[in-house]
């Protein structure tokens, strides 16, 4: 696994994700602002897990699609716990606790893992077996 590279892209999936939670506030549809935040962002983790695992494998492709987007998703953590929670969730009264008890959180985790496992399935990794 191409470590480092997975870890910059997990970066800018982050750095996007959060700009795309961020603005959906500023576009009003749903009574309920950060329903529709969590939303939009589970709806748009998935092309931005799939265009960020198409660069990824661009250089590897040998790496198991879960890994990879295990990795993503873990960028993503780390970056929450250390930027969005301090900056955005704390100033509400919320603490790390809510943020990552969220099922929500979860839910978008599992997205993260599932997009790139199966992008990996059908476009990154090849069949590195043998016939013997």
């Amino acid at each position: 696994m191409k470590t480092l590279r997975a870890v910059i892209i997990g970066a800018i999936i982050w750095v996007l994700g959060v700009s795309v939670f961020t603005l959906s506030f500023f576009i009003p549809v749903l009574e309920n602002l950060e329903q529709q935040a969590n939303l939009v962002l589970l709806i748009a983790v998935i092309p931005l897990v799939w265009l960020g695992a198409q660069q990824y494998y661009k250089k590897d492709n040998r790496t198991h699609g879960m890994w990879v987007g295990i990795t993503f998703f873990g960028v993503a953590a780390i970056l929450d716990a250390l930027i969005t929670v301090p900056f955005l969730v704390l100033p509400k009264g919320e603490s790390h606790y809510t943020f990552f008890s969220d099922p929500g959180f979860w839910l978008i985790g599992g997205v993260f893992v599932a997009t790139a496992i199966v992008y990996g399935h059908f476009k990154g990794t090849r069949n590195t077996q043998r016939t013997v």
